[in-house]
């Protein structure tokens, strides 16, 4: 019973998926919220992760300088992993933030195996599922296999690569998830309250949410790419971990396959802004065209955002 209770926790790990800031980052972070210190990070990328226990990519989007000089406010829109294993001193951390609601890109069959987020009393869940092409199924199915051979026809000369790019350009090519992006755009552009959105893992999903929204803001390209690579320095060693586990348990032998399903890479977001500019003909474009998203809608975002 023990062994298979410990095979099952290997299994769920797996379907959870997980380079230097730019120095376009000027602020002095708030102490208003304690954010622990990796020392393996430059100051002002660590001073933007939230300590919120049983997460390891939660962070503040603020801090970020636009083209006119200003900056993206702190303590007003954060991004994070899934909600759904924190323990109760999580559920603290959130309710320390102040949130008036949780933006979930998860999918149904995700959120069926992972379990809804816990989430503060009061603080409202907004389902907004964004298509993931099966891959957090598909990655069960190929561990679970346990097939060397299989995995490495599935994942190995560049076909996991292929699968993270093929899904970056559905972001834009599929035509519910860009109402999915354009609905959580308008949530956070009609908020009052602090808002956090996430995906699984936080990095996929979330991470082209959080690079379209510091785009329309006014932060320069370079500067949210920046936030976007952040994920792999804060999620590398529960990654590392987790291909362990893997090898340990006798699941793979090659777990390195994974490393390409579990980074972000720049190749990935590039893929989505190409196909964006692809089909739209430029960024604003797509923000409107493609998101749905008015002008009126843009200015609040902004006025939102930016001090």
């Amino acid at each position: 019973m023990r062994s298979r209770a410990r095979a099952a926790g290997t299994i769920a790990l797996t379907l959870t998926l997980a380079g230097p800031l730019a120095p376009a980052v000027a602020h002095a972070a708030p102490a208003a919220h304690t954010r622990p210190a990796y020392s393996s990070l430059p100051t002002h990328a660590a001073s933007r992760v939230v300590a919120v226990p049983g997460t390891v990519n939660a962070r503040d989007i603020g801090g970020y300088r636009t083209y006119d000089g200003r900056t993206t406010r702190w303590e007003v829109l954060y991004r994070s992993e899934s909600l759904s294993k924190i323990p109760p001193e999580g559920v603290t951390a959130l309710q320390n933030l102040g949130l008036g609601s949780v933006i979930d890109l998860r999918t149904s069959p995700e959120i069926q195996a992972d379990g809804t987020d816990r989430l503060p009393a009061g603080v409202v869940p907004v389902p907004d599922p964004i298509d993931d092409t099966s891959l957090y199924a598909f990655l069960g199915q190929v561990v679970r296999s346990k097939d060397p051979a299989y995995q490495q026809a599935q994942l190995g000369d560049g076909k996991a690569v292929q699968r993270m790019l093929s899904l970056y350009r559905g972001f834009v090519t599929n035509p519910a998830n860009r109402a999915a992006l354009g609905a959580a755009i308008r949530t956070v552009a009609n908020s009052t309250k602090p808002v956090l959105f996430h995906c699984s893992a936080g990095k996929d999903r979330t991470g082209v949410l959080a690079d379209t929204i510091l785009r329309a803001v006014g932060v320069p390209a370079s500067a949210s790419e920046q936030d976007f690579l952040l994920s792999d320095q804060l999620r590398a060693a529960s990654d590392q971990a987790l291909r362990d586990q893997l090898k340990a348990a006798g699941y793979m032998q090659n777990p390195d396959l994974l490393i390409p399903l579990q980074e972000v890479r720049s190749d990935y977001l590039a893929a989505f802004r190409d196909e964006a500019v692809t089909d739209y003909g430029s960024f604003g474009s797509f923000l409107t065209d493609g998101l749905g998203l008015d002008a009126s809608t843009l200015l609040r975002l902004r006025s939102r955002l930016v001090g």
